[in-house]
């Protein structure tokens, strides 16, 4: 029975420094900011390509919807240095399911999911990291278009 709660202790761990406030203050760099938005974007396009949804129920599931964000609004103002750096991680973040022949689109719905005011997520992943039971539905202030965006997303990287 030891080592479950050392397994569980272990996941709390990671879920606590995947959380956006850490990952806000842990990212100084434009290439680990697009890999950590390209895995978590993976993540969810996987989910969403097995059952057609994301449950917005799963605490992982809120967590990586933070991560993107955390990634879009880096996209705000971004030089273009900046942003040559956030693909190149975005690229290798993702395991290459965003590519050389998807990235610009994936870019453009990032830089528009920016423009979303997504603080009831932000604020629900930050808690889900945390562990704190929430969720999130329909509607959830940005949830919409926040999915609209990841829908557009996930068209792109098929």
């Amino acid at each position: 029975m030891k080592p479950l709660k050392y397994i569980a202790a272990g996941l709390a761990a990671i879920m606590l420094l995947s959380s956006c406030s850490v990952i806000k203050n842990l990212t100084s760099n434009a290439t680990s900011t697009g890999s950590n938005t390209g895995g978590a974007l993976a993540a969810l396009y996987q989910i969403f390509k097995a059952t057609g949804a994301l449950d917005l129920s799963n605490l992982t599931n809120i967590i990586n919807l933070g991560k993107v964000l955390t990634g879009a609004s880096a996209l705000a103002d971004a030089t273009e240095a900046f942003t040559t750096d956030f693909t190149s991680g975005l690229i290798e973040g993702s395991s290459k399911l965003i590519n050389d022949s998807n990235v610009q689109s994936v870019m453009t719905a990032l830089k528009a999911l920016s423009n979303v005011d997504a603080t009831a997520i932000s604020q629900a992943a930050d808690a889900a990291a945390k562990g704190t039971v929430t969720s999130l539905n329909s509607a959830t202030a940005g949830v919409a278009p926040t999915l609209a965006q990841l829908t557009s997303i996930f068209k792109a990287m098929q």
